[in-house]
């Protein structure tokens, strides 16, 4: 059986007929929550029924979540073959109400997606390089976490949501795969999730962040920059070796980028390693010339890591520094602290646990923690 949310609209049309049901599916999909092809009633009940002995669109289940008390949701999902994955729903803001009771602004979401299994950057600072690469994730795989969790979530189809291509893996290691799926969160009879809410992050991956810049998707660009030497940097982080600091910067002054936004880079801040105003000097140089936004992000401390969280203090003398010199530059506000916050620690910590149900609210007690 396929995947159905491997389809972008042409695809599907392509495949059916006639070709408008592409687009009834669609709706089912993405807009109504369909959940098999028996609520899809105005598909004739034989083509339901032969639909259902080739597709599925339930691509991964639920085994784990964690929600801490900032509101932010880690979630631990199981594929078809067994493999796990983590996907992240990040609340931005909250929603505001006036004094009459109506709505004066909705919740505004980001959600963090997974496009490999595991990983092999090989960062020094992160779990989920322990396990190295196992897969990359199919485009419809990658589709799956955003309408799970919206689902899950009751976010209602017309509220749109931000998505960052930033959880487990490199997502330029399997470019093609989520170019798709950009192309089918974008469609406007699915999800609609226009191109300039999605982010792609980088590790620095210099000849695809071209490839991704010549298929001009409209996205917005990230780099996982983390060091201003490639000394230290290549000891962070592998990739380094294969793309240094000035590769990586060439490779982002030849993308194209709306010319309201800027490419963002994310500084991880490590205590003692990265965090002082000389290596913030280092970073103006580097950045002079781009259209940059610099994203300062602590150090998340977990098991075994030889890394410390750095001082807010220092994070302040840094930012200071960068913003005096006319970089913008905000430091990310810490989510998630209290749970599995780490990229690949829940993974870690949830070995050996069944799929469960597609419903989050249906985990039992030991699958399912709430800080």
């Amino acid at each position: 059986m396929k995947n159905l949310l491997d389809y972008t609209l042409s695809e599907l049309e392509a495949i059916l007929s006639p070709k408008f049901r592409a687009k009834q599916i669609y709706e089912w999909i993405y807009k109504k929550n369909a959940e098999n092809f028996d609520e899809m009633l105005n598909l004739p009940k034989d083509m339901r029924a032969n639909l259902a002995q080739k597709f599925y669109f339930d691509p991964l289940r639920c085994v784990k979540f964690e929600e801490s008390s900032d509101g932010s949701i880690k979630y631990l999902f199981a594929l078809k073959d067994g493999n796990t994955i983590e996907s992240v729903l990040l609340p931005m803001k909250e929603v505001e109400v006036d004094e009459g009771g109506n709505i004066s602004r909705h919740a505004r979401y980001t959600i963090c997606v997974s496009s490999q299994v595991g990983c092999k950057m090989g960062c020094s600072f992160c779990l989920t390089a322990k396990g190295g690469l196992k897969r990359n994730l199919s485009s419809g795989e990658i589709v799956g976490q955003i309408l799970w969790i919206k689902r899950a979530n009751h976010i209602p189809y017309e509220r749109r949501v931000n998505v960052v291509y930033m959880g487990m893996g490199e997502p330029l290691d399997n470019l093609m795969n989520v170019a798709k799926a950009i192309q089918i969160l974008k469609e406007p009879d699915g999800l609609a999730i226009a191109p300039r809410r999605q982010t792609v992050s980088t590790s620095g991956l210099g000849a695809q962040i071209k490839k991704l810049g010549e298929m001009d998707l409209g996205v917005l660009l990230a780099i996982s920059l983390h060091a201003v030497t490639n000394e230290l940097r290549s000891k962070l982080m592998p990739v380094n070796n294969a793309y240094n600091i000035e590769a990586v910067m060439d490779a982002v002054r030849g993308f194209p980028i709306d010319m309201r936004k800027r490419v963002m880079f994310e500084y991880l801040v490590i205590r003692g390693i990265n965090d002082s105003v000389k290596d913030a000097k280092t970073l103006v140089k580097l950045l002079h010339g781009i259209k940059a936004k610099v994203n300062l992000i602590y150090f998340n401390p977990h098991e075994g890591s030889e890394y410390g969280r750095p001082e807010l203090a220092d994070m302040l003398k840094f930012q200071e520094y960068l913003r005096a010199h006319g970089v913008t530059c905000t430091i990310r506000q810490s989510k998630g602290l209290d749970i599995s916050a780490a990229c690949g620690q829940l993974k870690q910590r949830s070995q050996n646990l069944s799929p469960v149900s597609n419903d989050g609210d249906k985990l039992t007690d030991t699958q399912k923690s709430k800080s």
